[in-house]
C-alpha cells in the first residue's frame, strides 16, 4: 500500500487528540507563547486538545510528564522547548529513550526547511519525532517560527496519517 492508499485509510483516524508539553525554564503557562501557537494552530485544523502542561527543564520532570501522555487518552504530544544545543537543553536526551521508533526524515525536512529561512543556524536544531505505544511524539524547538513552520509544513498535512501508521 503506497501513499495515497495511506492518506486514505488515515481519514478513519478523523481530529485528533493531541497533548502540548512545553519544557522551559523561564515560561510559565501565561507567558508560553509557543505552546499556546500549537494549540491554535491543531485546534484551527479540528484537532482537539486533551492535554496541556509547563515542566521546568530537568529530566526527571520531562520523562514524567511524557509517560503521563502515553499511558493517557492522546494520539499526539507536541512537545516545545529544549531541542537546542545548550547546555540546559535535554529534551531529546530524555525523550529519544523513550521512543521506539525515531522517524528520522521528519527532522531531516524540519532542518531544510529551517535553513531555507534562517540559514546555517539550522544546524543548532534537533527537532524529533518518533513513535512511541501506538502514538506520536514530536520534539520541537521553542520559537514560535519554528513551530508554525514544523506544524504548517510538515505535521498537521500529515498527521491523521501519521497517527493512523503509529497505531498500526
Amino acid at each position: 500500500m503506497g501513499a495515497p492508499e495511506h492518506r486514505t485509510s488515515a481519514e478513519s483516524v478523523g481530529p485528533v487528540a493531541y497533548a502540548v508539553l512545553t519544557v522551559s525554564d523561564s515560561r510559565t503557562e501565561a507567558t508560553d507563547e509557543s505552546g499556546r501557537l500549537i494549540q491554535r494552530l491543531c485546534d484551527e485544523a479540528g484537532h482537539r486538545l486533551v492535554d496541556y502542561e509547563v515542566v521546568q527543564n530537568e529530566p526527571w520532570r520531562v520523562r514524567t510528564a511524557v509517560r503521563r501522555f502515553l499511558q493517557g487518552p492522546g494520539q499526539c504530544l507536541f512537545v516545545t522547548g529544549g531541542t537546542g544545543a545548550g547546555r540546559r537543553d535535554l529534551t531529546i536526551e530524555t525523550v529519544t529513550p523513550l521512543l521506539e521508533k525515531v522517524l528520522p526524515g521528519f527532522g531531516e525536512l524540519f532542518r531544510m526547511l529551517s535553513y531555507e529561512e534562517v540559514g546555517g543556524a539550522a544546524l543548532l536544531s534537533r527537532a524529533l519525532c518518533g513513535v512511541s505505544q501506538g502514538k506520536l511524539v514530536c520534539c520541537l524547538p521553542g520559537s514560535d517560527a519554528a513551530v508554525r513552520l514544523a506544524l504548517a509544513k510538515l505535521l498537521l498535512p500529515e498527521l491523521p496519517h501519521l497517527i493512523w501508521v503509529a497505531t498500526r
